[in-house]
């Protein structure tokens, strides 16, 4: 093996992908603009909830009420309404999120002691969306009645009652982006390794240099070194350049070793650049290179664990689930990130990714190498 000729073909490599002008955005830019897109877009926190009110108590417990939705910033009023038919027009027309309805005994039960019932409506078409909203109005209508009844009833009551004292460990605010965020970077990394190493690939077979490959004295390992190593060194500066956007624009801190991390990616790219070399064979075009990789891509992330939890899938399921290097990456990008985690804890997933390239890697070189022969 001529270590000589492998450092030509990475040179070969790098000047061939950086002489096209279309590639230099999608190898610096495209990377950092997806982070952003989905750092953004990928959120379960819920903001600026409209809601259609009616209230038919007009009184001050009433009015109470209404302030108590309209001063939280979770909650905006957009209508306030007479009939029960107006709410129901307006969810239909999608106009509101929310209708609130305070009937006009509202009053008259809470102070007689009884239970005063307040009706809400909600877009069950979006059930997720759905059962967060209900979630916070539930919330809100359960800190407003035990403030009132504080102040209804200020006599001393005989019995205690439990105060739960709530810490919540590495996202103190339960900010979905720190969740989303680190499993953007970790998608991305999966996403431009796989495509960048089948299209280059089979773009040598559109072009004709292949061949030409092929018949210089290169041996089938050194042209599968010469041409995976330039896409593990742009996929390893693609990794700390989103891990710096994602801690300066996105603020999510990095409460572990970033080297680790970069270990834990070179491990990872063995699995994706061998699949990307098993795409590579078995396309004779880009188009079928890229109809491909999402073949792969789109089971990747849904059974990785990314936005649907796997103890949530079917036994059958999360069994494939094991197959899957992105599951393993995912739980170390998160554990580095955010909870400073270290390889003491993190030695299965690593162990897992290991097993994965450790199989998929030389099955996909090997066939590579058949294909050259």
């Amino acid at each position: 093996m001529s270590w000589l000729r492998i450092r030509e073909l990475v040179r070969k490599e790098f000047i061939q992908l950086f002489r096209d002008k279309k590639n230099r955005p999608l190898l610096v830019v495209a990377p950092l603009v997806q982070l952003i897109v989905f750092g953004y877009v990928v959120t379960t926190d819920v903001r600026d909830i409209r809601v259609g009110l009616i209230d038919q108590s007009l009184t001050p417990e009433s009015r109470r009420l209404v302030d108590a939705i309209d001063g939280n910033k979770t909650f905006r009023i957009t209508h306030h309404l007479n009939h029960s038919a107006d709410l129901d027009r307006l969810l239909l027309e999608r106009k509101i999120d929310l209708g609130v309805h305070i009937p006009p005994d509202f009053s008259s039960r809470i102070r007689k002691g009884d239970t005063a019932e307040v009706q809400i409506l909600a877009d069950g078409s979006m059930s997720n969306m759905a059962s967060i909203r209900i979630s916070y109005t539930l919330s809100l209508l359960e800190g407003f009645n035990r403030q009132l009844i504080r102040e209804l009833y200020p006599q001393r009551i005989d019995y205690g009652e439990i105060d739960g004292r709530i810490r919540t460990w590495y996202n103190p605010n339960l900010d979905s982006q720190y969740f989303y965020v680190p499993g953007i970077v970790a998608f991305l990394v999966m996403l431009l390794s796989l495509l960048f190493t089948s299209m280059a690939i089979v773009r040598e077979k559109e072009s004709g240099t292949m061949e030409q490959l092929i018949v210089t004295p290169l041996k089938p390992f050194e042209l599968i070194l010469g041409k995976t190593i330039p896409f593990i060194i742009i996929s390893q500066g693609q990794m700390i350049l989103v891990i710096a956007f994602a801690i300066l624009w996105f603020q999510i801190p990095m409460a572990g070793n970033a080297f680790l991390l970069l270990g834990a990616t070179f491990i990872f790219l063995l699995s994706t650049l061998g699949i990307g070399l098993f795409i590579s064979t078995v396309s004779k075009t880009q188009q079928q290179a890229m109809m491909t990789n999402f073949f792969f891509i789109l089971p990747f992330f849904m059974l990785s664990g990314f936005v649907f939890p796997i103890a949530n899938m079917p036994t059958v399921v999360q069994w494939f689930t094991y197959l899957n290097p992105l599951q393993y990456f995912l739980v170390i990008v998160r554990g580095i990130f955010l909870k400073g985690t270290g390889l003491d804890a993190l030695w299965p997933q690593f162990l897992g990714l290991a097993i994965l390239g450790g199989i998929v890697f030389p099955a996909a070189v090997n066939r590579f190498r058949k294909r050259l022969d």
